[in-house]
């Protein structure tokens, strides 16, 4: 029919996903808008960061709903086809399907842009309803009302995607977003010819003016609102079938499903799941290599961006969550609107909301390894940072130091922590002193897996180094607060910690090199470190 209206394009992107070795079925979304259709005038929105399937659901919804083509060779190998309702409402609505991400290449400006998208909208219209009269003046909302009011009360679904596209790009200024507010408000908000809109984006509904324009909608994100949690990111269970497929279909594989999870799990859902990176899984199962697959493919993943408003406030609690913990935040959910970011709060919501950070329990951290290895780039890369630059660049010195079990280097290296013209941790808990020995390691993990906090023997261990190769040794790491770095050793001796290289009883072992025991501590008193290295 048209390029909006009842397109085909939906339908032919979705059958192309579900012919995918690696598609997961999420068609029980939709079962989730029966009653949203039947309620009639209904708006939501759903948000979520970028590569989080929000494109593929909006084109099996559309595919579904939309009379242009029987979709029924797609959907009957689903398993919406479950659902009683399955056959009433499949291919009975006219929909209206817009991806805003879709723009021309000699677009320049905003009139150009919404201006191409009514054009296209008003003419697919006319098409389809030629015995109604358009005006020159009128918008598309003008020929919307008309055709509900002389063709029969006719309605329509509204699936828009990326709806916040145009928000990123150079030449859109503040009051051409007003605009787009407007143009959105003016063609759905109160308009009897609307059964149902399902729109998704990146940013929550921006609230310009006084907030009244899209304030239809219902809004639902991935770190507050537990609906429609599971359909978007993969869960544990259909990662496990994604590998068994994996497992069968590649030659040689190299992915464990223990590195799938490490990599790219972690992200928390306001529902209680932890949620995969789906594009990062499917990638890496289809090139059979772990890769930051998610980091490298957008424009809006450079952490700096998002912390050069506070650097002073926020590098603390980045070498922190470089260790592993979780800080303390509160969600401020526009923040990512906003065009300077100066509180930590704004700072780490909008992180959340693009996918650098996940919340959890009033808390923000770094979800998985392909994060990490952003954050990590950027404590080794940026000068602003100060102290925390300075003691992960000499991270490779560090390591060296180690290996070769030159104490006196290792301790003047963690010297720095006092030469900066603000203390940086009080070290009142081992969680500070294992967090700046986290950063003064910080490329050991080219060379070493590293885990933190790890059951090891009879207790834990503070870290574990495990060698990526045979001819550099495994390091066993022992932190301690007012106790010698020798009193850490003999505790690694007498927990018989170096079993965890062993690996689980009738597994390969880890690793069957030499094991180096090291010992590090803070005296508090003197504030002075003092290091360890044993060979086991």
């Amino acid at each position: 029919m048209g390029r909006y209206l009842n397109s085909s394009t939906p339908y032919a992107l979705y059958q192309g996903e579900t012919n995918q070795p690696y598609f997961v079925d999420k068609s029980l979304l939709l079962a989730e808008l029966f009653p949203v259709l039947d309620a009639g005038n209904q708006h939501i929105c759903i948000t979520r960061p970028r590569r989080f399937g929000k494109t593929i659901m909006a084109n099996m919804i559309a595919a579904f709903l939309s009379k242009k083509v029987d979709s029924d060779s797609i959907f009957s190998r689903l398993k919406i086809t479950s659902n009683l309702k399955y056959k009433e409402y499949r291919n009975k609505y006219n929909v209206i399907s817009i991806d805003f991400s879709k723009i021309s290449r000699s677009c320049d400006s905003y009139s150009d842009y919404i201006g191409k998208i009514e054009t296209t909208l008003i003419r697919d219209l006319k098409k389809e309803y030629p015995q109604i009269e358009v005006y020159e003046d009128d918008s598309a909302a003008d020929v919307l009302e008309t055709i509900f009011e002389e063709c029969n009360q006719e309605r329509f679904v509204f699936v828009l995607d990326e709806w916040d596209f145009i928000f990123h790009k150079d030449f859109i200024n503040e009051e051409n977003k007003k605009q787009y507010i407007q143009f959105l408000s003016n063609l759905l908000k109160d308009r009897p010819y609307v059964q149902m809109t399902y729109m998704t984006g990146i940013l929550p509904i921006a609230k310009y003016s006084d907030g009244s324009e899209l304030n239809m909608f219902d809004e639902y994100d991935m770190a507050c609102k537990e609906k429609y949690s599971e359909y978007f990111g993969f869960l544990d269970e259909e990662v496990d079938q994604l590998y068994d497929i994996y497992k069968k279909i590649t030659k040689n594989p190299k992915i464990l499903r223990s590195e799938l999870k490490e990599w790219y799990d972690g992200y928390r859902a306001a529902a209680g799941d932890y949620l995969y990176n789906p594009r990062s899984v499917v990638c890496a199962l289809r090139d059979n290599q772990l890769a930051n697959y998610w980091t490298s493919s957008g424009t809006y993943d450079s952490i700096f961006n998002y912390i050069k408003g506070n650097i002073a406030d926020v590098r603390n609690d980045l070498v922190l969550m470089v260790a592993g913990e979780h800080v303390p935040a509160k969600m401020q959910q526009y923040a990512a609107t906003a065009n300077a970011l100066h509180t930590k709060d704004q700072i780490y919501s909008a992180m959340v909301v693009y996918g650098l950070l996940t919340y959890e329990n009033g808390k923000v951290f770094i979800p998985n390894k392909e994060l990490m290895d952003k954050f990590d780039e950027l404590l080794l890369s940026n000068q602003q940072l100060g102290y925390v630059y300075r003691l992960a660049r000499e991270s490779q010195r560090m390591l060296q130091a180690t290996i070769h079990g030159d104490t006196d280097t290792m301790e003047e290296i963690l010297e720095y922590v006092h030469d900066t013209e603000v203390p940086i941790y009080s070290y009142n808990s081992e969680v500070e002193l294992s967090a700046i020995v986290n950063l003064v390691y910080l490329s050991a993990r080219d060379e070493y897996r590293v885990e933190r906090e790890d059951k090891a023997g009879k207790g834990f261990v503070d870290f574990i180094f495990y060698p990526k190769r045979n001819n550099i040794p495994g390091i066993i790491l022992e932190l301690k607060i007012d106790h010698t770095p020798q009193k850490a050793i003999e505790q690694i001796k007498e927990k018989n910690y170096q079993l965890r290289f062993q690996g689980k009883i009738g597994e390969i072992p880890v690793y069957e090199g030499s094991i180096l025991a090291v010992g590090i501590s803070y005296d508090k008193k003197t504030k002075k470190h003092s290091c360890e290295v044993e060979m086991l």
